[in-house]
């Protein structure tokens, strides 16, 4: 019997320790770790983006670009013939497939078909088949134009609804939560020197919503364990909040890693064995962003709403009359003698053990009540 009853304590699972409060890891409280790590992360994308700069594709700076599927040539003699042609570096990269692809400074129509027959001949390559495509940066322009346009309108329709939904404290916390993501994964494109396309500013602009949507599900729990918060004294704003972070940690790492696993199926399959370069721009910045946006919504959202929270002079209060109400127990627990006062002590004991582990007043309203029945049997032994 004992041997199965420890068994289901066993059974008694991670998720289910941390939801109780059992088991807690403090967030909130080492928001300052979380911060400086961030800082570190945010100050190295930073400086690649400063020094190193984006690799623009064709799209952004302008060009021509020809692809020669099944080429029979190796990408150093592309890449002199390109260069001799137009009197320009020009990028050569190969696919997977055997395609080569040949990325050069814009072109007239007439130095674009020259370019493209002398490259059929060296990549042994029929004229007919090559595909050449000739963008002007003006094209780019109105990419990135529209792209900001988007995310103007779609920072500032999420900031309307959070501040109504929840408040704007956390309507702010998620934004800089937001942000943290966007650099992050611009800061992985200069690092890496991978191209920046259309797909990718796609890829970005489609990382919002999964990082606010992270975010949101934490905060909706941060608001349901904080409702009422300011009328009791035996568990603060940062605990509560802490609390619901630890309640929806499991939950945030199972939807990322579901949503991360096919993400790496097309990094690996499409762009890696079958040479998608279109893949490969949208899947890096659908990846990097979701691993982002999970780091955020737990050790930078929350974290920074509870400090925001924590400059309202009613949290700051609630804060104290928690601090006062722990101290006096603890020192009836500290003064008090014999069997009595001992039984006492161990439920203020209890009490504070489960306020520290974001359980609230729980420990309290737990505890066991006379019965009636006693009562009833010294009326009848009478």
């Amino acid at each position: 019997m004992k041997t199965q009853q420890r068994k289901d304590a066993k059974r008694v699972g991670f998720a289910q320790r941390l939801y109780s409060g059992q088991m807690s890891f403090d967030f909130v409280g080492r928001k300052r770790l979380w911060y400086a790590l961030s800082a570190v992360i945010l100050i190295v994308a930073v400086g690649a983006v400063l020094i190193r700069g984006l690799n623009l594709g064709i799209e952004f700076r302008g060009g021509a670009d020809y692809s020669l599927p099944n080429a029979q040539c190796s990408v150093e003699d592309a890449r002199a013939v390109a260069e001799l042609g137009t009197g320009a570096q020009a990028i050569v990269t190969q696919t997977g497939s055997g395609s080569v692809r040949v990325q050069t400074e814009a072109l007239s129509t007439e130095e674009s078909r020259v370019l493209a027959q002398e490259l059929s001949d060296v990549c042994r390559v029929n004229v007919s088949e090559v595909k050449v495509q000739v963008v002007g940066p003006t094209w780019g322009g109105e990419i990135s134009r529209k792209a900001l346009q988007g995310l103007a309108v779609f920072l500032l329709l999420v900031t309307i609804f959070l501040s109504i939904y929840f408040e704007w404290r956390m309507a702010v916390a998620a934004l800089v939560a937001l942000a943290h993501d966007l650099v992050i994964t611009i800061g992985i494109y200069a690092l890496t020197g991978l191209e920046v396309t259309p797909a990718t500013v796609i890829g970005l602009l489609t990382i919002l919503g999964y990082s606010l949507y992270d975010t949101v599900v934490v905060f909706d729990k941060v608001k349901e364990n904080t409702r009422g918060i300011l009328g009791q004294s035996v568990q603060t704003y940062d605990e509560a909040a802490n609390l619901a972070v630890n309640q929806t940690l499991v939950r945030s790492i199972n939807t990322s890693v579901v949503a991360l696993l096919p993400v790496l199926a097309i990094i690996i399959v499409g762009a890696g064995l079958l040479g998608a370069g279109t893949l490969l721009d949208l899947a890096v910045a659908l990846a990097v962003g979701m691993a982002a946006g999970t780091y955020s919504s737990i050790f930078i959202a929350t974290p920074f709403l509870a400090q925001l929270k924590d400059r309202q002079p009613e949290i700051r209060a609630l804060a104290a009359r928690v601090r006062a109400r722990r101290q006096q127990r603890s020192a009836g627990s500290a003064g008090s003698s014999g069997p009595a006062s001992s039984g006492s002590g161990s439920s203020g004991s209890q009490e504070t053990n489960a306020v520290a582990s974001g359980g609230g007043g729980t420990a309290a309203r737990n505890q066991p009540k006379r019965s009636g029945k006693s009562k009833g049997k010294g009326r009848k032994g009478r």
